[in-house]
């Protein structure tokens, strides 16, 4: 397959057209992120999460775009997303599993050239134990805890590792990876104990290459790139501190459809539980997007969606497939049945939803529900 002609691709949609939401994923401005990312860390070269379905926006489909544009690694979560994603990359492409391999998953995983992320010791006698029945050398990535206490090889079994990776010709390490858990916070003390504590590990495994990076591990000291950075948030256009480089595109936009607008006098209750009562005459519009949709119910008395700049705030509890807000502000007959409105884009940021529902970008974007109507362009 041609993939760098995969990059041209003309508007397409994926899901249930005819829905009430849309979600439209900006191709392009995918890739100039990348292209920006890679361009900025130089010599350390980008990979890509693309767990969760790249962040619920089509692994396949961006996967593969990011390949046209240079990309050669890319980490998903577990076995079952690495499965389904090889078909849409080359052979030559890397894919790594960051949980690693459950006990069985091995010869499926090795039959389909993925490579774990080992993160036990027992992970690493079984794909050693996989990898005897091949000819050649299996490559795996050594995950070791730095300092976060979640994933890794834990210190005091580095240097059995070490001694096995010097005895096991059937595995090669090509890769030392750690995860930054206060990268987010430049000057938080942890951020330079990880450093040196993965220096310190580096020194079992000489002429290995380094990653500790996440997308906001990019933008601290070049000390922390290491070899590879691994972008996820960074690349789909959620917020990072970006010290050195302009900010990076948004890359999706939500909109949602009226579906009917009403006034009602002053003291009627709007939603479930009537925890919203009108104080005054307001007009109303409901609109069909709800929790079900991936707006969380936090939003309530805080969220807000836009029409042409103007903020129209969000009124009783969300439900499952709609959202009522207070329409008051525009002139009347401003929206009618079908209008879309404004949920992530041009005058609220994927951050903002985020910051007004208690929540990191993260959450929001890999929480859109597989009902909205996607739009790739």
């Amino acid at each position: 397959m041609d993939w760098i002609k995969n990059t041209s691709w003309k508007p397409t949609i994926r899901h249930r057209p005819g829905g009430s939401a849309r979600l439209t994923i900006h191709i392009g401005t995918l890739a100039e992120n990348y292209d920006r990312l890679a361009n900025f860390v130089k010599p350390a070269r980008v990979a890509a999460v693309v767990k969760a379905d790249a962040y619920g926006l089509g692994a396949e489909r961006i996967a593969a775009v990011l390949f046209a544009h240079g990309c050669r690694d890319f980490f998903v979560a577990d076995c079952g997303e690495a499965l389904a994603l090889r078909s849409s990359l080359p052979d030559w492409s890397n894919i790594y599993v960051l949980s690693g391999m459950q006990p069985g998953q091995e010869h499926s995983c090795i039959q389909n050239g993925i490579i774990p992320v080992i993160n036990t010791l027992d992970q690493w006698a079984n794909w050693a134990l996989a990898a005897q029945a091949y000819d050649d050398p299996l490559p795996v990535v050594l995950q070791v805890d730095s300092g976060m206490g979640r994933l890794g090889i834990q210190p005091e079994d580095i240097p059995v590792i070490a001694g096995w990776s010097g005895e096991e010709p059937s595995v090669r390490i090509m890769l030392l990876m750690s995860h930054l858990a206060c990268a987010d916070e430049p000057h938080h003390p942890l951020n330079q104990a990880q450093l040196a504590e993965m220096r310190r590990i580096a020194g079992y495994f000489p002429n290995v290459p380094i990653s500790l990076a996440n997308s906001a591990g990019a933008f601290l000291e070049e000390s922390f790139r290491g070899d590879i950075i691994r972008a996820g948030i960074a690349l789909y256009g959620g917020p990072v501190r970006l010290d050195g480089l302009a900010p990076l595109d948004r890359v999706i936009d939500l909109e949602a459809s009226v579906i009917q607008i009403r006034t009602l006098p002053a003291g009627k209750a709007v939603g479930y539980g009537a925890a919203h009562v009108t104080r005054s005459p307001t007009r109303l519009a409901v609109i069909g997007i709800g929790y079900a949709d991936g707006l969380p119910r936090s939003l309530f008395g805080k969220g807000a969606v836009y029409w042409e700049g103007i903020r129209l705030p969000m009124v009783g509890r969300i439900s499952m497939d709609s959202i009522v807000v207070d329409v008051s502000a525009l002139p009347s007959g401003a929206l009618s049945p079908g209008t879309l409105v404004e949920v992530i884009g041009k005058h609220q940021s994927l951050a903002d939803l985020a910051g007004d529902a208690g929540t990191i970008a993260h959450e929001i974007l890999t929480g859109l529900g597989t009902r909205l109507e996607r739009i790739y362009r």
